[in-house]
């Protein structure tokens, strides 16, 4: 909003340099965008003003901001009062539409289309207003000083001498002030004659009744429109103007009036006209203030410290609140304006503002209730964040919103939620996965020469099955591990991500269960299903090349997971936290070999095992599988090494060896295992 220093200067009589007004806005809550020296010594303050307060779009409202924060008195200019009566001078107006438009005023002035005087050309000019004529220059001058956008019919182009405010019949076409021909929708406000649409509402007007040289007398139009409708036929029309943007963010429905009556000094005052002395005020459904308690000790509780009583007082009522004294505070009144006043924490920021935050005590306020306990979630997603970064992931972060074509892959069955009005293709989608995100940004990577990459993602996914899920994604493709002078490379491999999901699953501290799983994004006979206590968890394997082709990744296997946070903090709900003191005695570790069938499942052995070691059996680890000379076809010689520790003595020799060999004696029996 570009305000005249001057002009703001009638208004609130700040001697202050420009400089140190808009420092004086800043801190008030209104960022200056830029100061504009002009030649005559004045200058032009460019505010921005946030879309709660359509209040501060004009001279009248930053000056009552201004005011209030140098103490001052607000000098509204005198208005002339208008006479009313059943009609403006032979114009009848029917409102049709009341839920659309509350209010419609209008008034009929005789005027003289000609050039406004310099002063005001020059206000307008300095604030970005193009002058037309002194007709259209009164109407915008209006919408700056008050914020009420205001517009001008030539009434001999009225058919029937009439104003209608009704919604656009189905086909109806409107040829606007921009010379275009615009198709109306029957749920778009106009205002019409007895035979055609002559406006769009609170938007643009006609050119079919536009002021020109030849006018004579003039319908003023100030009215109020429904926030809603006003925005909602903008965005339809791709329609933006000064008086939409007003209208849309909440005009104030007590200004209508008002501003009649300043246009009509205004075109007295520079010689272009005169208003008939009469106008109509339709006003079918009245909107009134809102009522508000503010409490003493609520404010206390709020900023942490007392506002003294006057200054409350002052800032409220310089405002334009109306205050009354309460047993515990005030009843305020707030002005129909002030759209951002709703509750009482928001007249509580006001005084807050004006007072000065700096001058607000730099403490912490009591605390008389504890504080709730984190939500679960947000401690577990830090230590998982902990986990993988150690593991030499890096954490990235990807949209949401993806093409259904990258989307596709990783959907179960097609189910994919659609965005109804995406920005472009590539955003078409809620993401089934975060890994569509993450093989993009690994692609990235490889483009710039990163062939190791390890990511992660925690974040949310979508499908219409399910709705919303917390998921963790990770993608790993380059090596398992960095090459060193003592050794070989090793590029990364399936069971590399299973350890991966090893890990996410000890944070949570549950035991995984792979199995043998297919889908279509994953390569067969690299991919599996990760469950605990028999509940699926995820999957993990090997993207296609399908998959990577689509993404421009080469030919290097990327191996990917995607794992279900809420289905595995429920499977790790209620489990109980153990911390044990380090062992004071030393480990017994004995290695076995054995041969078994080749398509028997590690975790099998595994839990054969831990079901019939003894309690001292602590570790159990895979260090070896060989197929090929010396064993028979589809078996496999699998080695293990069991370490045992008791946490009150040393073992003995023959208690561990009792243990291997219960080990042996069902492995034998349930899997028909071979000692080697």
């Amino acid at each position: 909003m570009r305000i005249l220093v001057s002009w703001l200067r009638e208004f609130a009589d700040v001697t202050d340099a420009p400089e140190d007004l808009a420092r004086m806005m800043s801190v008030r809550g209104f960022a200056v965008e830029g100061i504009e020296p002009l030649a005559d010594g004045d200058a032009v303050l460019d505010f921005e003003v946030t879309a709660n307060r359509p209040d501060c779009l004009s001279v009248t409202g930053m000056a009552r901001e201004v005011a209030t924060a140098y103490g001052l008195p607000l000098q509204m200019t005198e208005r002339p009062a208008v006479p009313t009566q059943d009609g403006p001078a032979g114009v009848d107006i029917v409102i049709e539409n009341a839920d659309l438009c509350p209010r419609y005023a209008g008034a009929v002035a005789d005027v003289h289309v000609g050039p406004s005087p310099d002063w005001m050309q020059a206000r307008l000019q300095a604030t970005g207003v193009r002058p037309v004529s002194n007709i259209v220059d009164v109407t915008n001058y209006v919408l700056l000083e008050l914020g009420q956008p205001m517009h001008a019919f030539d009434v001999a182009k009225l058919a029937g001498a009439q104003i209608r405010v009704r919604t656009a019949r189905p086909g109806e076409t409107l040829l606007t002030l921009d010379g275009q021909a615009r198709a109306l929708s029957p749920d778009m406000l106009v205002i019409a004659d007895a035979e055609r649409a002559t406006a769009v509402a609170g938007v643009m007007g006609g050119a079919d009744s536009e002021v020109t040289n030849g006018t004579t007398a003039i319908l003023l139009e100030s009215a109020y429109f429904n926030p809603l409708s006003v925005r909602r036929t903008s965005k339809a029309l791709g329609l933006k103007t000064e008086a939409s943007m007003r209208f849309e963010r909440g005009a104030d429905p007590h200004l209508p009036v008002t501003a009649i009556a300043r246009a009509g000094a205004l075109l007295e005052s520079i010689g272009a006209g005169r208003l008939r002395g009469a106008f109509v005020d339709a006003y079918p459904t009245r909107l009134e203030p809102r009522l508000l308690g503010l409490r003493r000790a609520r404010i206390a509780d709020v900023l942490g410290a007392a506002i003294p009583d006057a200054d409350v007082r002052r800032i409220l009522e310089g405002l334009g609140f109306t205050l009354r004294d309460t047993a515990d505070g005030w009843e305020v009144d707030v002005p129909t304006r002030r759209i951002d006043a709703t509750r009482e924490v928001d007249l509580i920021e006001e005084v807050a503002r004006h007072y000065g935050f700096d001058r607000l005590p730099v403490t912490f306020p009591p605390l008389t209730t504890a504080p709730r306990p984190l939500d679960p979630r947000i401690g577990r997603a830090r230590q998982l964040r902990a986990s993988l970064t150690a593991a030499g992931f890096s954490e990235a972060v990807t949209f949401g919103f993806v093409a259904e074509a990258a989307a596709a892959p990783f959907a179960a069955d097609g189910d994919v939620v659609p965005i109804a009005n995406p920005l472009s293709e590539n955003f078409a989608v809620l993401r089934p996965s975060s890994l569509p995100g993450l093989v993009d940004a690994v692609a990235h990577n490889r483009r710039r020469e990163r062939r190791d990459v390890r990511l992660f993602e925690i974040g949310a996914r979508f499908s219409q099955a399910s709705g919303e899920r917390h998921a963790l994604a990770c993608v790993w493709t380059g090596l398992a591990a960095s090459g060193h002078v003592s050794g070989t490379d090793r590029d990364v491999d399936v069971f590399d991500m299973k350890a991966v999901v090893e890990r996410i699953c000890d944070v949570v501290g549950v035991q995984i269960e792979t199995t043998p799983h297919n889908t279509g994004w994953l390569v067969p006979g690299r991919s599996a299903a990760a469950s605990a206590n028999g509940t699926r968890i995820g999957i993990l394997g090997q993207l296609t090349r399908d998959v990577t082709n689509a993404h421009g990744l080469p030919a290097d296997p990327v191996y990917v997971t995607d794992i279900d946070l809420d289905a595995l903090e429920k499977v790790g709900a209620g489990r109980q936290i153990r911390i044990e003191p380090l062992p004071r005695y030393p480990s017994v570790t004995r290695d076995i070999s054995v041969l078994l069938d080749d398509t028997l499942a590690a975790a099998e052995v595994r839990s054969t095992i831990g079901d019939t070691a003894p309690p001292t059996l602590v570790r159990i680890v895979e260090f070896d599988r060989y197929q090929g000379k010396g064993i028979p076809d589809a078996k496999v010689s699998l080695s293990l090494r069991l370490t045992f520790r008791s946490s009150d003595r040393t073992l003995t020799d023959a208690e561990v060896q009792t243990a291997v060999d219960d080990v042996l004696a069902a492995l034998k029996a349930r899997h028909s295992a071979i000692q080697r």
